[in-house]
């Protein structure tokens, strides 16, 4: 609908997970990177959890396309599975013969049987299992018994954990506890910070084919960033509803206003703010209680004060140790009272957090992986060290959009290098387009076309 209005190819923010358009900041991609490790290891559980929406089922997509072949998966996506069924679900998932009215403990062995062949075949199976935190707590204990299959060095069977924080209250619990210890890596999907969604828009603006300036202003996605509470799925749906405000207005800016209409369109933001609605109106109740209180503790001090200086007609003296504290209270300034803040939360160790330089080289390498042969790119600039590098790219993001920034290693006269690209285009032509539209400051440096080809012939 406001496609060309915008100058768009698709859909920028459809909310149907698409590898093609995998965000990998918001430490999105060293989650992945770390899952791709954790899997290949083949020792234990593993567990992603996170909040709805926060793009936990784009990672299972992801570790699907990024996975080695040796790597077969599966999927388990009904949480309400029973125990006395999970085997047969997972033989059906396999696609084993199994003879009819088959029980457990046959299940059990043709499954293992199955998974013996794969392994003498030098291949590996992982079993993803979305929504886990919606699943019995007996039939997560039958999932980590399959955790038990294994030969005298390797598992025979990967298990893969994806669930929301209540998963972690579940595995908290004693009687599960066996499986809480079998788990060996543990990855959360933190909330996107407002400038990582600023990122975030124009990284999809871009890949459904938009060339410009970013179309949403600073306090829109400020805006957006705080009624979606950072979270992928809100922020799709509040972005796509905003630009369609914009197109209705005839603009080409999306502006708070589009936002405040996108909110009002949407049921997470109607319940934000009955809930908002609700939790001022029991604040308000709250400090008129609080007065009350005061105001009848008052009364009750000068009362009883004034009973007490009827009945001692002599002025009563202060003792001069409580006098001096008071003039030393009022002898002190009040820029001169510190502030406390509270410690930030701490971090995910496993999970480092990430430099533009960091960010760029994980982004490149799943953009490489998902890129045609054939498919064009603009090489800017390159340098021999990480350092420069960054304070490069620190400079190149004043002057265009990161998310259309790749990096990679290679070497010149054998020593390491990076070089810079810039954007992916379907043939020269729009390549050269692009290139002219390009920063003056930035074309004075000749920029070459590249195709993916070369680059990753360059990279081997």
């Amino acid at each position: 609908m406001y496609y060309e209005h915008f100058g768009l190819k698709e859909p920028p923010f459809k909310i149907t997970p698409n590898t093609e358009v995998f965000y990998t900041g918001g430490n999105r991609g060293a989650v992945l990177d770390a899952l791709i490790y954790a899997i290949n290891s083949g020792e234990g559980i593993v567990k992603v959890v996170g909040e709805v929406g926060s793009g936990k089922t784009m990672l299972c997509r992801m570790l699907q396309t990024m996975l080695p072949d040796k790597v077969e998966s599966i999927y388990l996506a009904n949480p309400s599975v029973a125990p006395e069924d999970v085997l047969h679900a997972i033989a059906f998932e396999l696609q084993l013969k199994l003879p009819k009215n088959a029980d457990r403990l046959k299940v059990m062995q043709v499954l293992q049987m199955h998974l013996l062949k794969r392994h003498a075949a030098g291949k590996q199976v992982v079993i993803f299992v979305e929504e886990a935190q919606g699943m019995p707590l007996a039939t997560l204990e039958e999932i980590r018994l399959l955790s038990n299959l294994e030969t005298k060095r390797d598992k025979l069977l990967q298990i893969v954990l994806f669930g929301q924080p209540e998963l972690d209250e579940n595995l908290n619990q004693a009687n599960i506890r066996q499986l809480r210890e079998r788990i060996t890596h543990s990855f959360s999907l933190a909330p996107l910070q407002p400038i990582e969604i600023g990122e975030y828009l124009i990284f999809r603006l871009r890949a459904a084919g938009y060339f410009g300036p970013h179309l949403f202003t600073k306090a829109a996605i400020y805006k957006i960033a705080t009624s979606a509470e950072g979270l992928v799925r809100r922020v799709n749906i509040l972005a796509d509803k905003s630009l369609l405000a914009a197109y209705a207005e005839n603009e080409y800016q999306v502006t708070p206003k589009h936002v405040q209409a996108a909110i009002g369109d949407s049921e997470f933001g109607v319940e934000k703010l009955k809930s908002a609605a609700k939790k001022s109106q029991v604040l308000m109740w709250a400090a008129l209680l609080t007065l009350g209180l005061a105001l009848g503790y008052a009364v009750s001090t000068w009362s009883h004060r004034t009973t007490q200086l009827l009945k001692q007609p002599e002025a009563t003296t202060m003792p001069k140790s409580a006098t001096t504290v008071l003039q030393k209270a009022s002898e002190v300034k009040p820029d001169e009272v510190k502030q406390t803040t509270p410690t930030s939360a701490p971090t995910n160790s496993l999970v480092p957090q990430e430099d533009i330089l960091t960010r760029r080289l994980n982004a490149t390498r799943v953009w490489l992986a998902s890129q045609a042969p054939e498919t064009v790119s603009i090489q800017l600039m390159g340098a021999s060290s990480d350092a420069q590098l960054k304070n490069d790219l620190e400079a190149l993001s004043q002057q265009i959009e990161m998310d259309n920034i790749y990096v990679y290693r290679t070497k010149v006269n054998n020593q390491p290098f990076l070089t810079v690209l810039y954007g992916s285009f379907a043939n020269r032509f729009e390549a050269i387009k692009a290139l002219q539209k390009l920063p003056a400051e930035l074309q004075k440096n000749r920029p070459q076309l590249r195709t993916i080809a070369g680059v990753l012939q360059e990279t081997k």
